[in-house]
């Protein structure tokens, strides 16, 4: 079971770090703020080793074991389980909503391939941990509720994208942004399998999207 144990109580590995509040000066303060930085880092990381290869059955204390940290530090990082998924779930959202964002900043290019390229690039983030999103893809609706922000907004940049290359004749007029959700959903589950191309996956996929001479004239 996943229950929180008490903060004041750090079990596990001699090289976890003590990130309770500081009553010291502004030097330690720094120090503290830098440490705990740096163990939120190594528990997300874990934590996304953790659910590659046990899926959402993965254990906390394996979490803090992975990352080098007693369980108490972990849960003062991280309250629950779904906190945890929501955190990495978080993340990869505003990694892809960066690019996202880049791509509405270009000026440099045809629209439709602004939008192929960020995919791509959005693929190649993805890619980076697919089986552990692939997992949290799972995860009950409560963890998913809360970084629901994150994904409206992730989801309005892509439409601005869409809406540039179907003003452009070069994309279907037909496709929104839920559409390409649901593509890079199936380009996740690709990934996480580990015996298909993704990149070919995703080809495949942006040629269905664009507009070539041919088709125009159908």
């Amino acid at each position: 079971m996943f229950g929180p144990q008490s903060p004041s109580v750090d079990h596990g590995s001699p090289t976890s770090t003590v990130d309770g509040p500081s009553v010291a000066g502004p030097g330690r303060v720094r120090t503290e703020r830098a440490d705990k930085a740096r163990n939120r880092a190594r528990i997300l990381a874990a934590a996304s080793a953790a659910f590659a290869e046990r899926g959402v059955e993965a254990q906390m204390d394996d979490v803090a074991a992975r990352a080098g940290l007693g369980v108490g530090t972990l849960y003062r990082h991280f309250a629950t389980k779904e906190a945890l998924m929501e955190a990495l779930l978080e993340r990869k959202f505003e990694q892809i909503l960066e690019v996202a964002q880049r791509g509405i900043d270009r000026q440099d290019g045809e629209p439709f391939e602004i939008l192929a390229d960020v995919l791509r690039e959005g693929a190649e983030v993805t890619a980076a941990d697919a089986a552990a999103q692939d997992a949290l893809m799972r995860v009950r609706e409560v963890v998913w509720s809360d970084v629901l922000p994150t994904q409206s907004k992730l989801l309005a940049a892509t439409q601005v994208l869409i809406d540039r290359a179907q003003a452009a004749g070069t994309m279907r007029s037909d496709v929104n942004a839920d559409d390409i959700s649901m593509i890079m959903c199936g380009l996740s589950a690709t990934m996480s399998a580990g015996v298909w191309d993704w990149h070919r996956h995703l080809e495949l996929a942006l040629d269905g999207l664009r507009v070539t001479a041919q088709r125009a004239h159908r």
